[in-house]
């Protein structure tokens, strides 16, 4: 007999967490050792009990999925990390065990947890598109920040330069970094794969 997987889930989402634990503790097979809204309560009680499987949304208001499952593999190695997000871009495969789209179907989802710990398989959805970025905590800076809000939420270049008091041409230099650093050339890109990085809220 397989041993029970131990399961660990955050999302900043209160009604998909519940929900999603509620789906989950009905298998036999699971047991939910930690269900968190936010990565400072996971991260804190984690180390009281050691999950099989953490599965993490992308977009969060502190910090993006990707980071947390960076800090969660150094210090359990042995993890295994799956991403269910409402995106189908993702980044390297490599980086995550499984990733699988929130409108997954509860079988599929059950059965791919199983595959991931039991098999030590990857888990990918079949609509997913790979993209690559440089996911860590300085993937852009705080002013960088500042700026990819103010651009989401429609300010020009020179109204962005009054609000934070520097130059149009400094502006102008933030945004050309910010598009070479997410890879994308145009706003509505830059405002979709902010969201996914959990760099603005919506």
């Amino acid at each position: 007999m397989k041993n029970t997987i131990k399961i660990a889930i955050i999302d900043d989402h209160l009604l998909f967490l519940k929900g999603l634990r509620m789906l989950l503790e009905q298998d036999g097979d699971f047991e939910i050792v930690h269900a968190y809204d936010n990565y400072s309560d996971l991260l804190k009680n984690i180390k009281l009990q050691e999950p099989d499987i953490l599965i993490t949304d992308i977009s969060m208001p502190e910090i993006n999925g990707i980071e947390l499952s960076k800090m969660v593999r150094q210090i359990y190695p042995s993890v295994k990390i799956m991403v269910m997000s409402s995106y189908s871009n993702m980044m390297s495969p490599t980086d995550v065990d499984g990733y699988l789209l929130k409108d997954t179907e509860s079988e599929v989802l059950i059965e791919s947890i199983k595959k991931i710990v039991w098999n030590n398989d990857k888990v990918f959805h079949k609509d997913l598109q790979t993209v690559k970025f440089d996911f860590n905590k300085s993937i852009v800076s705080k002013r960088e920040k500042e700026i990819i809000d103010f651009i989401s939420k429609g300010f020009t270049t020179d109204e962005i330069a009054e609000k934070l008091c520097i130059s149009k041409h400094t502006v102008e230099t933030h945004r050309k970094n910010i598009f070479n650093k997410l890879h994308v050339n145009n706003i509505a890109a830059l405002v979709k794969t902010s969201i996914m990085l959990g760099l603005i809220d919506v």
